[in-house]
């Protein structure tokens, strides 16, 4: 029970809600003072055909319009005893003859959201990946590539569409197989053939390089102060002709910060953590190093601290 106005009453009395009727009553005096309301909550009785199974939801999946039944068709799943097995070869086979018009659409979807748990990503991202891919499956011009180097790149362009860049280094990991070089491939085929079914240019999104810093400086521990700086500096790098990859920048600066902390990172952490080859950070720092005292922040480096810094 709970209190309510009751404008009989004329006071604060409590109610009952009536659950069979949707009706909210005075105990008081007996007033209806809200009828007909929805119950909002869960519903939590089991509608499972075996006493073992706690499953209690009764309701199916969200509809996909990517799919033609939008992905509310009917599966017959096989019962369990002799009967059960009579049961599911005769309706099996009537199943099995109804041929799934997006059976490979709803694996691909299915790895997508494999590969885009794994990392992290959000679910905007999933379903901007199989948007691409629907579009690509369309063309019907995937045929005979290599399906996972495809699917990891659909999830590499949706992240950068998305403003939620990922290396392609991140994206191999968990692309089942495929190297940089098939994804690197397959991206630049899928957004060929977008192009010019747009009849336009395809908009990927700017990379920069704050957009990983953050998640590197996770990895490897940095404290909340370095990050910032380093932050700092990467904004601060984007006014000077660096022609480096972002990526390498954020590496670059992240070995800069840490060089004039107390916890020092060795190149081979950061590389690590980065993806980005030790020779690689080596050259980018070597271009930052001249603009340092521009880069760090006055309140994280003294001047005779940014002197002392390790020249490259």
């Amino acid at each position: 029970m709970s209190d309510s106005f009751c404008p009989d009453c004329k006071k604060q009395t409590e109610v009952a809600f009536d659950h069979s009727a949707g009706d909210t009553v005075c105990t008081e005096c007996g007033l209806v003072l809200e009828a007909h309301s929805v119950d909002e909550t869960s519903e939590w009785r089991t509608f499972a055909n075996e006493s073992n199974d706690n499953d209690p939801v009764r309701v199916g999946g969200p509809t996909n319009p990517l799919l033609t039944d939008g992905g509310l068709s009917t599966v017959i799943a096989k019962p369990n005893g002799a009967q059960g097995e009579f049961l599911s070869s005769s309706l099996g086979r009537w199943q099995n003859r109804g041929s799934n018009p997006d059976r490979s659409l709803i694996l691909a979807f299915r790895t997508i959201a494999n590969m885009a748990d794994r990392l992290g990503l959000v679910a905007t991202i999933k379903d901007r990946a199989n948007e691409i891919y629907k579009k690509v499956e369309d063309l019907k011009s995937i045929r005979g590539r290599n399906q996972d180097a495809i699917l990891a790149a659909c999830l590499y362009i949706a992240c950068r569409q998305e403003d939620r860049p990922r290396t392609v280094k991140e994206i191999c990991s968990v692309a089942n197989g495929a190297t940089k070089k098939e994804i690197g491939r397959a991206k630049e085929f899928i957004v060929k053939q977008l192009e010019v079914e747009m009849g336009q240019s395809m908009e990927m999104g700017t990379i920069h390089a704050g957009d990983f810093l953050r998640r590197f400086c996770s990895t490897l521990g940095m404290n909340n102060q370095a990050v910032k700086a380093a932050q700092e500096a990467v904004h601060r790098s984007e006014a000077l002709d660096i022609r480096r990859s972002p990526i390498s920048i954020a590496a670059a600066v992240i070995y800069m910060i840490t060089q004039l902390s107390e916890d020092k990172k060795p190149l081979k952490d950061i590389s690590l953590a980065t993806g980005v080859a030790e020779g690689t950070i080596r050259n980018s720092y070597k271009d930052l190093h001249p603009y340092a005292a521009r880069l760090i922040p006055n309140n994280y480096a003294k001047e005779e601290d940014l002197k002392n810094l390790c020249t490259p």
